[in-house]
């Protein structure tokens, strides 16, 4: 009787393990697809940086050791990631987002033409902008995330 207890707890304390392990690796999986690459130049070309997700970048003076600012141009975004890109820094409350709040915006003094002006792109998975000229983006990027699905 004691050695069957010890097998079935043994068998448990595997399948315990196994299933660790299991969720470990499928964890891993999701994440090591969730990332976006950054390029200085069209069609991923010249210097570039990877971040792996999720990641938030309030400003892009100091990226890997690099300033960043306004000198992004394209982007590979990874299948598991979704990357915002912002035009002013520190991802702060855009203005298409305080058009939602009128007696915000009629405080601050913002007017419809602000909003109109303002800018940021969502990028879903798999996406490959090869030149954010293409979007009237060109060199404006002040800040990003790169969120994971």
């Amino acid at each position: 009787m004691k050695q069957i207890k010890k097998t079935i707890h043994g068998f448990i304390s595997l399948l315990i393990l196994m299933m660790l392990l299991g969720y470990t690796t499928s964890v891993h999986a999701k994440r090591s697809d969730c990332w976006a690459e950054f390029y200085e130049d069209a069609q991923f070309k010249g210097s570039s940086f990877r971040l792996q997700g999720p990641a938030y970048k309030r400003n892009l003076v100091n990226v890997k050791g690099e300033n960043w600012d306004k000198r992004i141009e394209s982007v590979l975004v990874g299948p598991k990631a979704t990357v915002t890109v912002f035009e002013n820094k520190n991802m702060k409350l855009t203005l298409k987002e305080m058009a939602k709040h009128p007696v915000l915006m009629k405080s601050l003094g913002i007017t419809m033409q602000d909003i109109l002006e303002d800018s940021e792109i969502i990028l879903h998975p798999n996406s490959k902008i090869h030149s954010f000229g293409e979007y009237n983006f060109y060199h404006k990027i002040r800040s990003l995330k790169v969120e994971c699905i």
